[in-house]
C-alpha cells in the first residue's frame, strides 16, 4: 500500500495506543487525524506529534451523532479518508463483573463506546473510505473478546472478573466479520487487531507490571492499517498472527 498522500483517522488518539498509532502512521507519510472528544487534550496531542508529520486534531465524540457527523463533513471537505482506525474504547473494571453479577448499566455504558461508537463512526466514514483505492478499517479489539480463547481449557484469562469489556470486544469482532463480508467485492479491507497488554490508562498507566509500551501495541494496528492489496480481510490478528474468534 502506497502511503504517499494517504490519510487516516484514529479515534481516541490523544493518548495511549491511539496516540502512538497516529505517530507511527504520520512517520510513514500519512496525514493523520487525531479524533478526541476533549479539545484541550486533542490539541495538545496534535502539538506533541507535530514533529512526526502532518497530524491534525478533529473534535470527535464517538457516542454523539452530531459530533461524528461534523467530523465526517470536515474530513471529507478538507482531504478525504483512506484508513479508519476505531481505537476509542472504555473499560469499567472497578464495577464490571462476571455474567451473573455485572450491572446492566455497566454493560450499556461499555457497549455505547466500544460497539455502538465504533459502528457509528464506521457508518459515517465508510462512504469516504470506499472512495479510496486502498481503503482500510481497523477495529482495535482484545484477546479477551476471543470466544475461542475464553472457552479453551488453557485460557489464561478465565479468572478475569469481567464480562462487559470482553463482550463488547466480541461484538466488535462480529462487526469486523460482517463488514468484511459486506465489502468483500471492494478494495476495502476490514480487520480486528489485539495490541496486547500495554501500559495505558486502562491498565493503570506507566509502570504497569508486565505491560509493554503503547508504541509496541500500536505496531500491529499500523500493520493492519497498511496491508497490501493481497493482505487479509475479515481477520483477527495480533503480533503473532491470527487470533481465534
Amino acid at each position: 500500500m502506497t502511503t504517499s498522500q494517504q490519510t487516516a483517522l484514529v479515534t481516541g488518539a490523544n493518548k495511549g495506543i491511539g496516540f502512538e498509532t497516529a505517530r507511527q502512521l504520520a512517520r510513514q507519510g500519512f496525514t493523520v487525524w487525531i479524533g478526541a472528544r476533549d479539545q484541550a487534550r486533542g490539541e495538545a496531542a496534535e502539538k506533541e506529534l507535530s514533529d512526526a508529520g502532518d497530524v491534525r486534531f478533529v473534535s470527535l465524540d464517538v457516542t454523539d451523532d452530531d459530533s461524528v457527523a461534523a467530523a465526517a463533513r470536515r474530513i471529507e471537505q478538507e482531504i478525504g479518508l483512506d484508513v479508519l482506525v476505531n481505537n476509542a474504547g472504555v473499560a469499567f473494571a472497578e464495577v464490571d463483573g462476571r455474567p451473573s453479577t455485572v450491572p446492566l448499566d455497566v454493560l450499556q455504558r461499555t457497549f455505547d463506546v466500544n460497539v455502538h461508537g465504533a459502528l457509528r463512526v464506521t457508518q459515517a466514514f465508510l462512504p469516504l473510505v470506499r472512495r479510496s483505492p486502498a481503503g482500510r478499517i481497523v477495529n482495535v479489539s482484545s484477546t479477551l473478546g476471543s470466544t475461542g480463547t475464553v472457552v479453551h481449557p488453557a485460557n489464561p484469562f478465565g479468572q478475569v472478573p469481567s464480562f462487559a469489556y470482553p463482550a463488547s470486544k466480541a461484538a466488535l469482532n462480529a462487526l469486523t466479520g460482517w463488514l468484511a463480508v459486506e465489502l468483500r467485492d471492494t478494495a476495502v479491507k476490514v480487520n480486528s487487531v489485539c495490541p496486547g497488554f500495554n501500559a495505558t490508562d486502562m491498565n493503570d498507566g506507566p509502570g504497569t507490571v508486565g505491560a509493554q509500551h503503547p508504541a509496541e501495541g500500536a505496531k500491529v494496528v499500523v500493520h493492519a492499517a497498511t496491508l497490501p492489496a493481497d493482505g487479509p480481510t475479515g481477520s483477527f490478528l495480533d503480533v503473532n498472527g491470527v487470533v481465534p474468534w
